[in-house]
């Protein structure tokens, strides 16, 4: 299929749930381009990819597409036939029969696009705001930024939602999807700690020293019974400050993850400490350049600390089997040293004013 993008714009085909890889062809004859392109509910795929006047180039990322459909249980089994989808989900890109791109920059260039199913392993993200794909500028997570880190050759499925606790994903089928979603050899990330911690949310509270450890537990026993590589990763701090220095809180859920980590042999990636040291590098002046609503909102944010937070995770997962599937060109990262805001400019898409995300 053939279409030419010389300005914003969306590119849509009907899709079944599955793996897809897609290549598209960037260049113009007579013009300089500069391409970014997002899949879906603005999963970043492409980054500024720039090409010179008269000269092409070709590449490929591997999108994947969903739906809330669940099999139905046999009869007098609990269960149900679909993903209790919030409202706000209802429209989104992330759970309907398609497979969308957003074309983006200033001067993008697309000449051709090619979509072909694929079987390739995937990397499921559960988590909670902080992870999933926020629906509009100027929100964005971490979750929706790591496909650009991947070579073509794995597919990143964020199931991750605004509000979820590990109760929650439970209680409104979401696991039940990612199990009936996986096969052996694929890896699954989990992050929640946020909305766990809320004492005031009785029906999802679960305590870092008992119930959080066990539902963890349980997780892991889950995907590694398929074949599932579980990795956990700690929450990102909130931006609370005590004088320079960030105050924890989430400490107690991070410190959870660490010791079942430890205790069952699972890899943790600890985000907590990396976004820490992320915050503190900017100080309190700068470091609201990397939080959603002009830096009001201190949990959620913006596309370049989202970029960096994910940057971050692709560091932790560089170490590990799955690191294979990275970049070849990813040079070392280190939070201490992020780059500066005001250079690391990413497209902006055309959905906008999620100034306030639903739920962390």
């Amino acid at each position: 299929m053939t279409k030419s993008f010389t300005s914003p714009g969306v590119f849509s085909v009907p899709a079944t749930p599955g793996n897809y890889r897609v290549t598209v062809t960037l260049g113009l004859p007579h013009a300089a381009t500069v391409t970014t392109i997002k899949a879906e509910s603005r999963r970043l795929m492409l980054d500024a990819v720039a090409v010179p006047a008269g000269r092409s180039v070709t590449r490929s990322f591997v999108v994947n597409v969903r739906d809330s459909a669940l099999t139905p249980p046999p009869a007098n089994a609990p269960g149900g036939t679909a993903v209790l989808l919030k409202p706000r989900e209802r429209d989104s890109l992330n759970w309907d029969d398609r497979l969308s791109l957003e074309i983006l920059g200033e001067h993008p260039g697309v000449t051709q696009i090619a979509v072909e199913p694929v079987t390739v392993p995937t990397l499921f993200l559960l988590g909670d705001s902080t992870v999933t794909d926020q629906p509009a500028e100027p929100a964005a997570s971490w979750g929706q930024m790591l496909p650009v880190f991947f070579k073509p050759d794995i597919a990143v499925a964020n199931h991750a939602e605004s509000g979820e606790t590990l109760k929650s994903f439970m209680s409104e089928l979401r696991f039940a999807k990612v199990l009936e979603s996986v096969k052996a050899g694929d890896v699954a990330l989990i992050q929640f700690g946020h909305n766990d911690q809320k004492a005031q949310w009785p029906q999802t509270y679960a305590a870092a020293e008992t119930t959080y450890r066990d539902y963890l537990r349980a997780w892991i026993g889950e995907f590694r019974r398929r074949g599932v590589t579980p990795i956990l990763v700690t929450s990102p701090e909130r931006r609370m400050w005590s004088g320079d220095r960030i105050k924890p809180t989430l400490g107690d859920y991070a410190a959870a993850v660490r010791a079942v980590g430890a205790e069952a042999g699972v890899p943790v990636i600890d985000l907590n400490a990396a976004s820490i040291a992320f915050y503190e590098a900017l100080g309190p002046a700068r470091a609201p350049l990397a939080f959603n609503d002009g830096g009001k909102d201190a949990t959620h944010h913006d596309n370049y600390g989202a970029w960096v937070l994910a940057r971050a995770v692709a560091q932790g997962l560089a170490a590990l089997p799955v690191g294979t599937h990275l970049r070849g060109d990813l040079t070392p990262f280190d939070p201490h040293r992020p780059p500066d805001p005001a250079r690391l400019r990413l497209a902006a898409s055309m959905t906008r004013d999620a100034t306030r995300p639903d739920g962390n």
